[in-house]
């Protein structure tokens, strides 16, 4: 039956498909013959005088002349490419029109494709050809399809594959395949997933010669037990498909089903699947008119308890949610670049993927099965917009919505049942709760018992298998793990019992915008200490940017705002852990630091060394362990630390080496004011399907001999009171007081600098462009603390004004005292900042110590950005060298990959280009740092360490802090004249507050006194 109804009618039935849809099948790798439609389409986006599309028979007739209209290539968004027709759309759960359900705006941006395709006499011979179908993998969000100017069906549910049966309409020779894409429809409603609005034909599109005698469906159910693999096979196949061979080559199986009646399950010694070790095998079935090959893996998933096993042992997620993203293609699925992807996956310790939050192309899905990464995979679902109702008018709790929900989760599950890499359905995301979810989860549970089903909306628990939240706290996270009765969210105390019975995980945790997360570590603790914790999802693993340019033909990476969209959420879509242009963050290195799954501790002597496996399934005899030893941040010593392989949930220790012994030995009679550190790298000792030999899993560090401050001989000036006009130290130049020169470049500074560039996650939940200059911005009156940026802008710590209290001099040394204060405000800090000149040895030219304290009066109530001071220096600063931490940047609660040494970077690649500008770059723990000019060694400042040994952190940047705030993007900010150099006493920490938690109390910095203390001198 063809439909009937007009488009008007048909944009607003919530009916998932109609007219000559098939049911929902596997995607299997067969031989059928099949044609790849792919290519070049042509293509018109109807004008506003038709915007419904109501003229449907014209353009679907073989007469048609296209000849005026233009190409586009499927799959492909229209409003991406060279040519785009429209603009895309970044909403996260806003719908981008009005909350009318199912109705959807008159103007509604519709596609006509048209494509001639020569079909073979063999599609026609029925003796060979059962049936010839129309399989579409993905079109957003509703399709009307034509084929020869007959209408054959429409079908929604943008990220799910659809088949149309064509065999009665099609031809030998030249068909005309007409479809008409909707980009707003009913289904619209149901995929209000946080990503841009791509409308168009984005997957593949294959016209396939279903043989007389072939395989329709197929599921090779596998289990595996102590090293018993149990395969149960159910086929979908006519009776003149048999005989059909069975084989699998690697486990030496070969037989022959006769008909459907001596199809059984089989018992074979296999090797499990699992995410470290994914064995597949390849099993072939060869039917009479069909062969399919697939591959196979044996792994069981069960809960016991409160805990989630696989092949009976505790899974732990160390898992990203990966959207299908990309800068140019957005959806479009392309195979290497996903391979990439998941390499980069496995180089970075993530073990899991959700599918967040539609099923992703089917050969993700492949990638996934063959180099070993657990899959939720997610359906094709979310209605968050309605949470701005209360979630009034909810789909998920409208039996008239019942059909669309079935069909896609059947749709999901029959592509897909045959991964092993599926360990977990998800219903979908952010879609409230209700009776249609309620059912989805009974079809699922029915359909496939050997999976458990997630939901995180389910917070009672009615229908879900595991309990799942996204961003709870580390107290609340703590709580649900140590068995507290204290309540749930959403819960009764039964209720909460109920989901206490559950293993619980993360479906998304420590948000990934900008600069951070902070706090990995801490949720990483307790997943370690309490056994229902699972892990979790990292919310996410890419940002969505898309690639652009302005006028004058500069690219960017643009996100909500930038395409003229009347309704947007800003640059909340660039969350992620990996750039648009695949540039692995810092945030990233942090995460796979983090939970490392071999983890390496060095006894405080350096004699001994404690290895733990958290792996799940693997022992260690992978990984080789190499040690380094440095002097002063210079390479010592180096070799291999040998131990036995350590079994997957063990511990063992190891003796150092005796090289290393001796080294040790040597170093302990060296001069005493320098640094020794041990260093011990875990890597692959062999290549692999995902990284090389060499590959470091985790690295730690032990300092093995401590440093005392390196001071020099304390005197006391006599001071003259008022400074001179001008005074030469070493290598500095004064000016009243002031620094105007350091080793003959103008310098100014040091300054007071208590403000930083809001990162994304101090910003809160404020999308929008931050006018630091808006008088309307208040000081977070309220019940709830505001966002730190708006405290921050609200106390005008970007507008600090100095004031000269005092001054004075003496024979080599100089003193000025100052007060800093922003306009209207009582808060205020003191600086003292004192030079003093320190003769150089033979060989060195002279240095100057500089002193400079801070001081907090009493009336600061607020979280500070930072306490430190900034140099303003030339504009051909080039490079700096260091002694401390790196190479990349830290922040207190930011700090685990980081680690001491020598490390070296031009200016640009101190900071790092987040998607929207704001504070990068930090360094802590600064022992020597030597800038360059033009190449050539310039200064060097050698810190030392305040009262409590602390040592200062350190950035450098061609923008000052207060000009970074201001912009959206990078390619706004002004030409750069000078170099900034901000040296920090103590910074705040990053936290992941803008969709987590804020910073944690401990790396929350309050006013209080600090020290800085440099001896500047020349480089040489």
């Amino acid at each position: 039956m063809t439909p009937t109804i007009s488009g008007r009618t048909l944009v607003s039935d919530t009916s998932p498909f109609g007219g000559r849809v098939r049911p929902a099948r596997a995607w299997l790798h067969g031989d059928a013959p099949h044609i790849n439609l792919n290519g070049l389409w042509s293509f018109r986006l109807l004008s506003e005088a038709d915007p419904r599309g109501e003229a449907v028979d014209a353009f679907a007739q073989r007469s048609t002349d296209v000849s005026a209209w233009d190409s586009i290539a499927v799959p492909s968004h229209w409003v991406l490419g060279e040519r785009p027709h429209g603009a895309p759309i970044y909403t996260n759960a806003q719908y981008p029109f009005p909350l009318d359900a199912p109705f959807v705006p008159d103007h509604n941006p519709t596609g006509d494709y048209r494509l001639s395709i020569d079909v073979p006499e063999s599609f026609l011979d029925r003796t060979e050809t059962e049936a010839v179908v129309l399989r579409f993998d993905g079109v957003e969000s509703l399709a009307r399809v034509w084929w020869n100017g007959v209408e054959v069906g429409h079908f929604s549910g943008s990220r799910l594959a659809h088949e149309l049966d064509v065999t009665e309409l099609i031809t030998a020779g030249e068909n005309i395949l007409a479809v008409r894409v909707h980009q707003w429809s009913a289904a619209t409603y149901l995929e209000d997933q946080d990503q841009w609005w791509l409308p168009g034909i984005f997957r593949d599109v294959t016209l396939i010669a279903r043989p007389v005698g072939g395989i329709e469906d197929l599921w090779l159910r596998t289990s595996w037990v102590q090293g018993t693999g149990m395969l149960d096979p159910e086929l979908v196949a006519s009776e003149a498909a048999f005989p059909i061979n069975l084989s699998i080559p690697e486990l030496d199986i070969a037989l022959t089903w006769n008909s459907a009646s001596e199809i059984a399950p089989l018992t074979v010694t296999a090797e499990a699947w699992s995410a470290e070790s994914p064995t597949l095998y390849t099993a072939i079935l060869s039917a009479r008119g069909e062969t399919i090959t697939q591959r196979i893996g044996f792994r069981t998933v069960e809960i016991h308890g409160d805990q989630l096993l696989a092949n009976g042992t505790r899974l732990v997620f160390h898992g990203m949610n990966r959207h299908e993203a990309h800068p140019d293609r957005g959806r479009v699925f392309d195979e290497a670049h996903a391979r990439e992807d998941l390499i980069r996956m496995k180089r970075f310790n993530v073990n899991a993927i959700r599918t967040s939050h539609y099923p992703p192309h089917p050969r993700l899905l492949d990638l996934a099965d063959e180099l070993g990464l657990w899959v939720m995979l997610e359906n094709d679902l979310e209605t968050h917009g309605f949470q701005v109702s209360d979630w009034r008018g909810n789909p998920s709790d409208d039996p008239t919505w019942r059909d669309a929900y079935l069909d896609r989760i059947e749709r999901m599950f029959e592509r897909d049942k045959n991964h092993a890499s599926i360990i977990m359905w998800s219903l979908g995301n952010e879609s409230g709760t209700g009776i249609n979810l309620a059912e989805m989860s009974t079809w699922l549970h029915h359909r496939d018992p050997s999976r458990p089903v997630h939901y995180e909306g389910d917070y009672t628990g009615r229908y879900t298998d595991v309990y799942s939240r996204m961003y709870a706290s580390v107290p609340e996270t703590r709580s649900i793990g140590d068995g507290s009765t204290s309540a749930l969210l959403s819960c009764t105390p039964i209720e909460a019992a109920r989901q206490r019975a559950k293993p619980f995980l993360h479906c998304e945790y420590v948000h990934a915008m900008g600069n951070g997360p902070g706090a990995i570590d801490q949720y990483e603790d307790l997943v370690r200490e309490f056994p229902r914790l699972h892990g979790g999802f990292v919310w996410e693993w890419r940002d969505h940017g898309l690639r652009t340019h302005t006028p004058d033909g500069t690219e960017y990476f643009g996100y909500g705002g930038d395409f003229g969209e009347e309704v947007h959420d800003g640059n909340f879509v660039m969350d992620g852990m990996v750039s648009s242009d695949d540039v692995p963050s810092p945030g990233l290195y942090e995460y796979a630091a983090v939970v490392a799954p071999v983890r390496v501790s060095i006894a405080p002597e350096g004699t001994t060394l404690t290895l733990t496996n958290l792996r799940h399934t693997l022992d260690t005899a992978d990984i080789r362990l190499r040690w380094e030893l440095s002097s002063d941040g210079t390479e010592y010593a180096g070799g291999t630390w040998p131990i036995s392989a350590v079994r997957a949930g063990e511990t063992a220790s190891a003796t150092a080496p005796s090289e290393l012994l001796t080294a040790l030995t040597a170093l302990s009679t060296g001069e005493p004011d320098t640094e020794h550190w041990l260093s011990v790298y875990a890597e692959l000792s062999a290549d692999t399907a995902w990284a090389d030999a060499g590959h470091i899993i985790s690295h730690t560090q032990r300092r093995v001999s401590a440093r005392p401050a390196v001071i020099p001989s304390a005197r006391i000036p006599n001071w003259q009171e008022g400074s001179a006009p001008s005074v030469e130290l070493g290598p500095v130049s004064l000016t009243e007081g002031r620094l105007s020169a350091l080793a003959g470049a103008p310098v100014n500074g040091p300054g007071l600098s208590i403000f930083r560039a809001p990162t994304d996650n101090d910003r809160g939940e404020a999308q929008g462009s931050l006018d630091i200059a808006d008088p309307t911005l208040n000081r977070g009156l309220g019940t709830e603390a505001p966002p730190h940026a708006n405290t921050w802008f609200a106390h005008r710590l970007y507008l600090l004004r100095a004031r000269h209290l005092s001054s004075a001099s003496a024979p080599g040394a100089a003193h000025l005292s100052e007060r800093y204060a922003a306009p209207a405000s009582p808060e205020s800090m003191r600086m003292d900042t004192r030079w003093e000149s320190v003769p150089g040895v033979p060989g060195e030219p002279d240095a100057v110590l500089l002193t400079v304290d801070i001081t907090p009066d009493s009336t600061w109530d607020l979280t500070l950005p930072r306490i430190g001071v900034r140099f303003d220096l030339p504009g051909d600063v080039d490079h700096a060298h260091w002694f401390g931490t790196g190479p990349r940047e830290s922040y207190p609660d930011t700090r685990t990959a980081a680690r001491v040494g020598r490390f070296d970077a031009p200016l640009d690649d101190m900071i790092v280009r987040y998607a929207r500008p704001q504070e990068s770059g930090h360094r802590s723990d600064l022992r020597t740092l030597t800038l360059s000019r033009g190449g050539s060694p310039w200064i060097t400042l050698t810190a030392l360490p305040d009262a409590a040994g602390r040592l200062p952190g350190f950035g450098l940047s061609r923008w000052r802090a207060e000009e970074l705030a201001q912009v959206a993007h990078w390619h706004q900010l002004p030409p750069s004249e000078r170099v900034f150099l901000t040296l920090d006493a103590a910074h705040t920490g990053i936290g992941s507050r803008i969709c987590g938690p804020d910073i944690w109390p401990e790396f929350a910095l309050r006013a209080e006194a600090r020290t800085i203390r440099l001896i500047i001198r020349p480089a040489h």
